[in-house]
Protein backbone atom coordinates (compact mmCIF):
# COMPACT_ATOMS: atom_id res chain seq x y z
CA UNK A 1 0.00 0.00 0.00
CA UNK A 2 1.29 3.44 -0.85
CA UNK A 3 1.83 6.25 1.64
CA UNK A 4 -1.15 8.19 0.29
CA UNK A 5 -3.32 5.07 0.59
CA UNK A 6 -2.08 4.63 4.18
CA UNK A 7 -3.07 8.24 4.90
CA UNK A 8 -6.49 7.73 3.31
CA UNK A 9 -7.05 4.62 5.44
CA UNK A 10 -6.17 6.55 8.61
CA UNK A 11 -8.43 9.44 7.57
CA UNK A 12 -11.27 6.96 7.25
CA UNK A 13 -10.58 5.79 10.80
CA UNK A 14 -10.63 9.33 12.21
CA UNK A 15 -13.91 9.95 10.39
CA UNK A 16 -15.27 6.63 11.71
CA UNK A 17 -14.58 7.91 15.23
CA UNK A 18 -16.75 10.95 14.50
CA UNK A 19 -13.87 13.42 14.47
CA UNK A 20 -14.90 16.63 12.70
CA UNK A 21 -13.04 19.84 11.81
CA UNK A 22 -12.86 22.26 14.73
CA UNK A 23 -13.41 19.65 17.43
CA UNK A 24 -11.25 19.72 20.55
CA UNK A 25 -9.81 16.26 21.30
CA UNK A 26 -8.08 15.24 24.51
CA UNK A 27 -5.67 12.31 24.52
CA UNK A 28 -5.31 10.29 27.73
CA UNK A 29 -3.07 7.28 28.39
CA UNK A 30 -0.74 7.77 25.46
CA UNK A 31 2.35 7.54 27.66
CA UNK A 32 1.66 4.21 29.37
CA UNK A 33 4.61 1.90 29.86
CA UNK A 34 2.43 -1.22 29.95
CA UNK A 35 1.28 -2.81 26.71
CA UNK A 36 1.59 -1.53 23.16
CA UNK A 37 2.35 2.03 22.13
CA UNK A 38 -0.50 4.16 20.79
CA UNK A 39 -1.17 4.42 17.06
CA UNK A 40 0.65 7.63 16.15
CA UNK A 41 -0.82 7.63 12.64
CA UNK A 42 -4.32 7.80 14.07
CA UNK A 43 -3.33 10.63 16.42
CA UNK A 44 -1.71 12.55 13.58
CA UNK A 45 -4.79 12.15 11.42
CA UNK A 46 -7.13 13.19 14.23
CA UNK A 47 -5.07 16.36 14.72
CA UNK A 48 -5.03 16.99 10.98
CA UNK A 49 -8.78 16.45 10.64
CA UNK A 50 -9.70 18.72 13.57
CA UNK A 51 -7.28 21.45 12.58
CA UNK A 52 -6.68 21.99 16.30
CA UNK A 53 -3.93 20.90 18.65
CA UNK A 54 -4.65 17.77 20.66
CA UNK A 55 -5.05 18.36 24.39
CA UNK A 56 -2.48 16.04 25.93
CA UNK A 57 -2.43 17.08 29.54
CA UNK A 58 -4.97 15.74 32.00
CA UNK A 59 -4.51 18.94 34.02
CA UNK A 60 -6.12 21.04 31.29
CA UNK A 61 -9.40 22.82 32.03
CA UNK A 62 -10.35 23.06 28.36
CA UNK A 63 -13.77 21.62 27.47
CA UNK A 64 -13.34 18.85 24.91
CA UNK A 65 -15.63 17.19 22.37
CA UNK A 66 -13.86 13.82 22.32
CA UNK A 67 -11.55 12.00 24.72
CA UNK A 68 -9.31 9.38 23.15
CA UNK A 69 -8.54 7.14 26.13
CA UNK A 70 -5.78 4.61 25.39
CA UNK A 71 -6.18 1.79 27.91
CA UNK A 72 -4.34 -1.48 28.55
CA UNK A 73 -5.17 -4.33 30.91
CA UNK A 74 -2.53 -3.37 33.51
CA UNK A 75 -3.17 0.40 33.48
CA UNK A 76 -5.00 0.46 36.83
CA UNK A 77 -8.63 1.07 37.69
CA UNK A 78 -10.72 1.61 34.56
CA UNK A 79 -13.71 3.06 36.43
CA UNK A 80 -11.58 5.76 38.08
CA UNK A 81 -9.95 6.63 34.76
CA UNK A 82 -13.31 6.86 32.98
CA UNK A 83 -14.67 9.15 35.71
CA UNK A 84 -11.55 11.33 35.39
CA UNK A 85 -12.02 11.42 31.59
CA UNK A 86 -15.48 12.94 32.10
CA UNK A 87 -14.03 16.00 33.87
CA UNK A 88 -13.50 18.14 30.75
CA UNK A 89 -15.96 16.42 28.42
CA UNK A 90 -18.65 18.61 26.84
CA UNK A 91 -22.29 17.69 27.55
CA UNK A 92 -22.65 15.90 24.22
CA UNK A 93 -19.06 14.68 24.16
CA UNK A 94 -17.81 11.16 23.51
CA UNK A 95 -15.12 9.02 25.08
CA UNK A 96 -13.45 6.57 22.74
CA UNK A 97 -11.92 3.84 24.89
CA UNK A 98 -9.06 2.46 22.79
CA UNK A 99 -7.82 -0.97 23.86
CA UNK A 100 -5.41 -3.47 22.27
CA UNK A 101 -7.20 -5.94 20.01
CA UNK A 102 -7.72 -9.55 21.14
CA UNK A 103 -4.49 -11.52 21.18
CA UNK A 104 -2.33 -8.40 21.70
CA UNK A 105 -0.44 -7.58 24.90
CA UNK A 106 -2.63 -5.51 27.20
CA UNK A 107 -5.94 -6.71 25.69
CA UNK A 108 -8.96 -5.73 27.80
CA UNK A 109 -11.91 -8.11 27.84
CA UNK A 110 -15.15 -6.53 26.56
CA UNK A 111 -16.88 -7.77 29.73
CA UNK A 112 -14.49 -5.59 31.78
CA UNK A 113 -15.54 -2.55 29.73
CA UNK A 114 -19.22 -3.53 30.02
CA UNK A 115 -18.86 -3.61 33.82
CA UNK A 116 -16.79 -0.42 34.19
CA UNK A 117 -18.76 1.88 31.90
CA UNK A 118 -22.10 1.94 33.79
CA UNK A 119 -20.28 2.26 37.11
CA UNK A 120 -18.63 5.40 35.72
CA UNK A 121 -22.01 6.68 34.51
CA UNK A 122 -21.42 5.83 30.85
CA UNK A 123 -23.15 3.75 28.19
CA UNK A 124 -21.37 1.84 25.46
CA UNK A 125 -22.97 2.64 22.11
CA UNK A 126 -20.75 0.75 19.66
CA UNK A 127 -17.35 -0.75 19.00
CA UNK A 128 -15.08 -0.52 15.98
CA UNK A 129 -11.59 -1.25 14.73
CA UNK A 130 -9.93 2.07 15.57
CA UNK A 131 -6.44 1.29 14.22
CA UNK A 132 -4.51 -1.81 13.10
CA UNK A 133 -3.66 -2.86 16.69
CA UNK A 134 -6.48 -1.10 18.57
CA UNK A 135 -10.22 -1.54 19.10
CA UNK A 136 -12.42 1.40 20.02
CA UNK A 137 -15.50 1.44 22.24
CA UNK A 138 -17.68 4.55 22.04
CA UNK A 139 -18.88 5.64 25.48
CA UNK A 140 -21.35 8.43 26.22
CA UNK A 141 -23.11 9.82 29.25
CA UNK A 142 -26.77 8.82 29.17
CA UNK A 143 -27.68 12.53 29.24
CA UNK A 144 -25.73 13.08 26.00
CA UNK A 145 -27.43 10.20 24.19
CA UNK A 146 -30.92 11.62 24.83
CA UNK A 147 -32.20 13.43 21.80
CA UNK A 148 -29.29 12.22 19.70
CA UNK A 149 -30.21 10.98 16.28
CA UNK A 150 -30.06 7.23 15.81
CA UNK A 151 -28.36 5.60 12.87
Amino acid sequence: MSTSADHAAQRGLAEKLGVEPGMIVQVVGSDSSSGPAVDQGLLDDVASRTGTELVTTEDSDEVVDIVLLWWREDDGDLVDTLVDALTNLADHGVIWLLTPKAGRDGHVEPSDIDEAAPTAGLSSTRSTSAAPEWSGTRLVSPRSSKGASRR
